[in-house]
């Protein structure tokens, strides 16, 4: 193995722990919306976060500069968006087509790359997109009707991308934990923000309180944290795909604890999506060479993937 692939392997692997708990998140959130909108899930979820980094981070915030408190505040907003548009959607579409739609920033993500950054997307990155998605046409995919709530958790998908596009453009300029931290801080503001009108409800049972911690902490702000570090080492075309395994997990999850049935849909669908994780990261000369970043502000040594 190369030492490209070799110091690929600890940032895959923090991003399939990322998409991991990701996963187990799904049966959760099912039942902690039959006490709470989604809106309010979301403010009261990322609220939760930000304040809990206000309180054993802020010195470190305060000591961010401006153009961490700038890039963290658009990533932030983006990833705001993404999740409201996509929970928003889900209340309007079913279950599995929501989970197809917002599986396609696997595509969307190379597509942004090479339209608004002129980035060139190599094939083999190529093939393992197409794979991906056939893998989640397979996993998830029974029906496909075109509605509002499509449209909401196509729009989710492309925020997602944009997101993981972004990330992957500045994660490695600049100290990724604190860039992580004031990403979580926006979305807590934002989804705030958008929970406000008519109030913010919240959970009612104790059992709830204990996941929706989880998923604010855990979920929510380890998950970008590990997304930021792993994105500052690798390509976001691969991040991307690799990403794709969450629905993976979310079926396997839905198996051990939700009372449901292995399928053959889930074992030839998860089996594509993990075969697409394999070539994005095993092929030869997928990913271009990464050049130093160019801030004096990053924390780590130059590493090798899709920036310019």
């Amino acid at each position: 193995m190369s030492g490209t692939r070799r110091g690929h392997v600890l940032p895959v692997l923090a991003l399939v722990c990322v998409t991991a708990v990701w996963g187990s998140t799904f049966f959760l959130i099912k039942d902690l919306l039959h006490q709470v909108s989604p809106v309010d899930f979301l403010g009261v979820r990322f609220a939760l976060a930000a304040l809990v980094i206000v309180v054993c981070c802020g010195r470190r915030l305060l000591r961010a500069g401006a153009r961490v408190w700038a890039l963290g505040g658009v990533l932030g907003l983006v990833y705001a968006a993404a999740q409201i548009a996509q929970t928003v959607g889900l209340a309007h579409t079913p279950a599995s087509v929501s989970g197809f739609i917002t599986g396609m920033y696997v595509v969307l993500t190379p597509v942004l790359m090479l339209l608004v950054f002129r980035h060139r997307v190599a094939l083999a990155t190529w093939f393992s997109v197409g794979l991906a998605t056939v893998g989640l046409m397979v996993l998830s995919l029974t029906g496909l009707s075109f509605g509002s709530g499509e449209a909401l958790t196509l729009l989710g998908s492309l925020l997602y991308a944009l997101h993981i596009v972004l990330l992957g453009r500045w994660a490695g300029r600049e100290d990724p934990f604190t860039l992580a931290l004031v990403q979580v801080v926006a979305v807590g503001v934002v989804c705030t923000l958008a929970a406000l009108p008519g109030g913010i409800g919240a959970p009612t049972t104790p059992s709830a309180w204990g996941w929706l911690v989880y998923m604010a902490l855990v979920a929510g702000l380890g998950a970008l944290v590990a997304q930021t570090w792993a994105q500052s080492r690798i390509p976001a075309t691969s991040a991307a795909v690799v990403m794709t395994t969450e629905p993976v997990f979310a079926a396997g999850f839905a198996i051990a604890f939700g009372g449901e049935q292995p399928t053959a849909r889930l074992l030839v669908g998860g089996g594509l999506v993990l075969v697409a994780m394999f070539v994005t990261e095993l092929a030869p000369g997928l990913a271009p060479r990464r050049t130093a970043p160019r801030s004096s502000r990053s924390l780590h040594a130059p590493v090798e993937g899709d920036r310019p």
